[in-house]
């Protein structure tokens, strides 16, 4: 058990699974409208959705519930501060991947805290979940999440035309993927 513990935490970053403490700060990000048109939320959660989602996440095994959701957490002058999540999604037991979304809060972006929240999940993935490929989508114009993923050996695999809109525009979406090798 402890090296799960330590294998979710790397310099200041530490994954971990959500908490009831965790709700107000999951409502605020879920019901964040300028994220709505990535997640393809149509609308708000309520909060006894996520009440509901956290007494009970992470009590299935990864694969059986499909996804796998972590809270950011930040440690700074003994102080633990929550900079966002990431998720594992769409995981898939047979063919060994599954998807990365991240979501760092504004105030804490271009901190580097987003690399290491992604080599801990990428670690747990690869190595605890024994996952072939991990895989993002990344809206063209996002330039800082490109760079992160490309950084951190990902490659496009292809463009989606027009997959998303915004304010009454199509956006081209970059697929990228690691592979590790067996």
């Amino acid at each position: 058990m402890q090296f799960c513990a330590l294998m979710l935490q790397k310099d200041t970053i530490k994954l971990r699974a959500p908490e009831p403490q965790d709700i107000d700060f999951l409502l605020g990000l879920e019901n964040d409208m300028r994220l709505w048109h990535i997640s393809q939320t149509l609308v708000p959660f309520a909060r006894f959705d996520l009440e509901q989602y956290v007494f009970s996440a992470n009590k299935q095994e990864p694969f059986a519930a499909g996804q796998v959701r972590f809270v950011i957490e930040c440690t700074e002058n003994s102080k633990s501060i929550i900079i966002g999540t990431v998720d594992l999604f769409a995981l898939d037991a047979i063919n060994r991947r599954g998807g990365v979304g991240i979501v760092i809060l504004e105030r804490y972006r271009g901190k580097s805290f987003a690399g290491t929240a992604l080599d801990i999940l990428m670690n747990y993935g690869f190595n605890f979940l024994n996952l072939h490929q991990l895989y993002c989508n990344i809206e063209k114009g996002n330039e800082a999440s490109f760079r992160l993923f490309k950084s951190r050996g990902f490659e496009v695999a292809g463009v989606k035309k027009e997959w998303n809109r915004n304010n009454g525009k199509w956006i081209d979406e970059y697929l990228l993927q690691r592979i590790e090798k067996d």
